[in-house]
């Protein structure tokens, strides 16, 4: 079947649950939830749970997370009562053939990476038209013009984006709002949680992922790329790397 390139028909202008319930009424074909369950995923797994609960929601257990994390998973899971929640993980006979030692990762981080996420999930993404994530552009440059929806050029999938123009005071206040338990690492410094080896606290006044893959000009593990390719920090030599504030021409995009 070929790809599907057709514009994304969508309501220029609804908040985050209104986003999520668009994408979740069948209007854009069968949709799931992408969770790392990391630094911030509760708040869009609460939103997702409180407005269809039966949703997938899809966990990469690239077996090579924090146990903090793994734990997380599970407490978010039964407070949440995720009903169809599916843990995925890498092929034993894949990780065998390219990282027995499990040391892939110093020489070959891209390689990891797609062991490890990026081919985990585009098998586990079979049969559906869609996904929706937790990005948002405050993260960094390289998620700087994120918009509620957008279609993957390599895959076609859409992917969805309710919390794009959110920022970390938004996170934070919905989270205590709905009294939601916060991620066990963040109280460390980790602002972005990925896996344990490539993952380190940020410093204040550092971009959020500055700590995913320290030293490398990595900044993105694969699963999101541009142009169908993974990017990379020279990519972004010149863009300025946003704060908490909105870039001024994406302000009033989403209400």
């Amino acid at each position: 079947m070929p790809r599907d390139t057709s514009p994304i028909n969508l309501p220029r202008k609804a908040d985050a649950q209104g986003v999520l319930r668009h994408a979740l009424s069948g209007a854009l074909g069968r949709i799931a939830m992408v969770s790392s369950f990391g630094a911030e995923s509760v708040v869009l797994l609460h939103m997702v749970a409180q407005i269809a609960p039966a949703t997938p929601v899809i966990f990469i257990d690239t077996l090579m997370l924090f146990p903090e994390t793994l734990a997380y998973q599970r407490e978010v899971a039964e407070r949440l009562q995720l009903s169809d929640l599916r843990i995925i993980q890498p092929d034993p006979e894949a990780l065998f053939a390219k990282d027995p030692d499990g040391i892939l990762h110093l020489a070959e981080p891209d390689a990891c990476c797609d062991l490890r996420k990026t081919q985990v999930l585009d098998k586990a993404l079979t049969g559906f038209d869609g996904w929706i994530t937790g990005r948002k552009r405050f993260q960094g440059a390289s998620r700087a013009t994120l918009e509620p929806y957008e279609r993957d050029a390599a895959t076609g999938l859409i992917k969805v984006n309710p919390l794009a123009d959110w920022d970390i005071a938004r996170i934070r206040a919905y989270r205590e709002a709905h009294d939601l338990p916060p991620h066990p690492l963040v109280a460390k410094g980790f602002q972005s949680i990925g896996c344990a080896p490539c993952t380190s606290p940020v410093a204040a006044g550092e971009d959020p992922r500055a700590g995913r893959w320290r030293g490398q000009e990595k900044i993105e593990c694969g699963i999101h790329v541009q142009d169908g390719r993974v990017i990379r920090g020279k990519d972004l030599v010149g863009q300025e790397l946003p704060g908490t504030e909105l870039p001024t021409k994406l302000r009033g995009k989403v209400a």
